[in-house]
């Protein structure tokens, strides 16, 4: 019913999750009913600055079990992403997931099918999808307007702080760390591992090209028109600048090869320097047999001939709205999602992809249809992981 009011539960009261919820709260006829989060004082503030309203509880559980809940949005650490949305969609919510939707490439897979089997609508969070400057630009590239599109570019460039060399202590009073921990193989509490650095971890993140690269993979192979897994994947990356724990490579490139669509895409990551290409920390670049066009959600837009010479062009007009409404008016029926699951799960694979490849210092081929890596046994086992008995998977998924 459209008129009804909307019931969302927040998982994860960190900067994101709190932004989402802002975001969602504001909207007429939604309200955010649960604010979820093991860390006491977070999820107080957090539920504070959205009104009288909604409720600060510690376990995301015990929102699932409200009936009146229609959907969550998941804010969480990477390695709780999957779990809390399975766990969803088990008891009757639709999910709207942070990005990447994945902690590894059997998760996206996971929670693709398990969306399909609850017939449940699942809005990946690559917010770009719903930035209307990147949708006009997309849809250009569909019109041919530099040819067919053979190569995109994507780079993730910006200035990050170390974290330290810390060692292992006692988490701090009112955060419950196994709750925290969850699915994850159990690690000692550290400082520098938890809110906001668990990033730069294994067991818990992706590093900055799940962080902020898969907005721009996503970008890139969102032009590049390619709607499957690529067959083959490379990256090399390592520690250039950074001397503290994190696990997760400062600098990083990575190569991902359609021969089928014979199409390419290149992703370039440097955390310890302001410049990227062009001038531009985050952006695209999409070469066609026509020209090309250089690309960026920070409002720049630019399109060249063969010959590398700027022209002038009538951008499509097309008006999409902010990918919290996009997603609510999907719920309500008046709109099909900007970024479905299934969208989310192929940009997601291509971080995985390149961390495992950076992580093993090889060549990747992958089976865009199995989701397998072929002769390297290493690698495969890498596409999943070991879960704790903390949480089990719902046996419906």
């Amino acid at each position: 019913n459209a008129r009804q009011k909307l019931r969302l539960a927040q998982i994860g009261a960190g900067g994101q999750g709190s932004s989402l919820a802002k975001r969602f709260h504001r909207q007429k006829g939604v309200e955010v009913v649960y604010v979820c989060d093991p860390d006491e004082a977070r999820r107080n503030r957090a539920a504070k600055a959205l009104g009288e309203g909604p409720r600060p509880i510690q376990d995301f559980r015990q929102a699932l079990d409200d009936r009146s809940i229609d959907a969550v949005f998941v804010a969480t650490p990477d390695h709780w992403h999957v779990p809390a949305s399975l766990l969803a969609l088990d008891a009757g919510k639709h999910v709207y997931v942070e990005k990447p939707c994945s902690h590894n490439v059997s998760e996206g897979r996971m929670l693709v099918d398990m969306a399909r089997k609850k017939k449940a609508l699942v809005q990946h969070g690559t917010h770009s999808r719903s930035i209307p400057l990147l949708v006009n630009a997309i849809e250009a590239l569909r019109e041919n307007v530099i040819g067919e599109v053979k190569v995109a570019k994507a780079w993730n460039v910006q200035k990050r702080g170390q974290i330290g060399k810390v060692q292992p202590s006692d988490p701090p009073a009112g955060f419950d760390y196994d709750l925290w921990v969850g699915p994850a193989e159990m690690v000692p509490f550290q400082t520098n591992r938890h809110h906001y650095n668990w990033h730069w971890w294994y067991n818990f993140g992706t590093g900055d090209t799940g962080n902020d690269g898969v907005h721009e993979l996503d970008i890139a192979r969102w032009g590049l028109g390619v709607h499957q897994h690529p067959e083959q994947a490379g990256a090399i990356g390592g520690k250039l600048s950074f001397d503290d724990d994190q696990q997760f490579p400062d600098t990083q490139f990575a190569n991902f090869s359609y021969p089928e669509q014979q199409k390419q895409l290149n992703f370039e990551m440097r955390l310890w320097s302001r410049y990227g290409m062009h001038a531009i920390d985050n952006g695209n670049a999409f070469y066609g047999e026509g020209g090309w066009m250089l690309l960026s959600k920070r409002g720049i837009r630019k399109l060249h001939d063969e010959r590398g010479k700027e022209r002038e062009f009538k951008w499509p007009d097309l008006e999409p709205v902010e990918h919290t409404v996009n997603f609510v008016q999907a719920l309500r029926g008046e709109a099909r999602l900007a970024a479905p699951i299934e969208e989310g799960h192929l940009s997601s694979t291509l971080c995985h992809l390149a961390n495992v490849s950076t992580r093993l210092g090889r060549m990747l081929k992958f089976d865009p249809k199995s989701e397998q890596v072929s002769g390297d046994a290493e690698a495969q086992q890498m596409m999943s992981r070991t879960y704790r008995d903390h949480w089990a998977k719902p046996e419906s998924a």
